[in-house]
């Protein structure tokens, strides 16, 4: 089961990521893909705003870890990317991925082995210059039945 959408300006983009926000749990894992400057942090500031987080998201890129802890619940924002050549235990992943938070994974191929078995992973490609092509692939039951609730038509 896959979702495929067309997203045609940022407001679009965020809205549809807080209405996925406003439905997550503690322990709900998110991976996103994409083309630099598709939208990923973008996205991921929707998923802030439906969890009534205060703080401006801001990408992870420098830091691998960003922790939003005032809102409805944790925001785990990672970006993996450096850890290509480098190991994950460090970083204590699965207490974030089982914790009391949510967790957002950019470039999750990184640390494909540390990864729950089920979660729900969100592609965003460049269409053109305002167009975004989302392909939101979920695995579980969990993340089959969010889907449906936030991206079917």
């Amino acid at each position: 089961m896959e979702f495929e959408l067309l997203m045609t300006n940022e407001s679009d983009t965020k809205l549809l990521a807080k209405k996925l926000g406003e439905k997550l749990q503690a322990g709900d894992v998110l991976l996103l893909e994409g083309d630099l400057g598709a939208g990923k942090t973008t996205f991921t500031k929707g998923i802030g705003e439906g969890l009534l987080i205060p703080q401006m998201i801001k990408s992870p890129t420098f830091t691998i870890i960003r922790e939003y802890k005032k809102g409805r619940l944790p925001l785990y924002h990672m970006d993996v990317y450096r850890l290509e050549d480098a190991s994950a235990d460090d970083l204590g992943l699965e207490e974030y991925f089982y914790g009391s938070g949510v967790s957002v994974v950019e470039w999750a191929q990184f640390v494909k082995e540390d990864l729950p078995s089920e979660y729900l992973e969100i592609r965003l490609f460049h269409m053109d210059e305002n167009t975004r092509k989302m392909v939101v692939k979920p695995v579980g039951k969990r993340y089959e039945q969010l889907a449906m609730e936030v991206f079917e038509k």
